[in-house]
């Protein structure tokens, strides 16, 4: 099994629209409308370009598995970098999360610029909270996080943090 990351292009519309289903959504409130989803495409497009992080396609033997990024947050009162993923239910229990997470934090912390990386899993999302502490997270509790930044809707969480400059 080989897991890599490619950076988001065009072609990962197809993908994203896999990820927007009742399924994959049901953490973040659900799936988003055509219109929101492509403005969240074009953002991940975008995002490279204006400094604020890098979207990826994660990939199971050259075949896009999900997504997973890094991108710019403030966060109580400081710029961290934030993190979140998706895998397809087909590729799910394969360590195809951990793998991506894992090449991501290198990325993350080639990149430089952050000393903290932060995960906001829901507060019910079991998965994705053992994700984290697999990664080498530490919880740093509970938090109403809101959730897409901006939108004013804010969604139970648990705040985990990654120190990018320990080894």
């Amino acid at each position: 099994m080989t897991v890599s990351l490619e950076p988001w292009t065009d072609d990962c519309l197809d993908l994203l629209r896999r990820i927007n289903t009742p399924q994959m959504r049901a953490h973040v409130g659900g799936p988003e409308d055509e219109e929101r989803l492509l403005a969240r495409h074009h953002r991940y497009l975008a995002m490279p370009g204006r400094g604020l992080g890098t979207m990826f396609a994660v990939l199971l033997d050259g075949e896009r598995a999900g997504s997973i990024c890094f991108h710019v947050r403030d966060w109580q009162g400081r710029t961290v970098y934030e993190t979140g993923w998706n895998v397809l239910p087909p590729y799910q229990g394969r360590g195809v999360a951990a793998a991506a997470g894992a090449a991501l934090v290198e990325a993350v912390r080639a990149d430089g610029r952050h000393r903290h990386l932060h995960a906001f899993p829901s507060v019910d999302n079991d998965p994705s909270n053992a994700l984290c502490r697999r990664l080498g997270f530490t919880l740093r509790g509970p938090c109403d996080f809101e959730y897409p930044a901006g939108s004013g809707r804010h969604l139970r969480s648990n705040d985990w943090r990654l120190d990018l400059s320990a080894p």
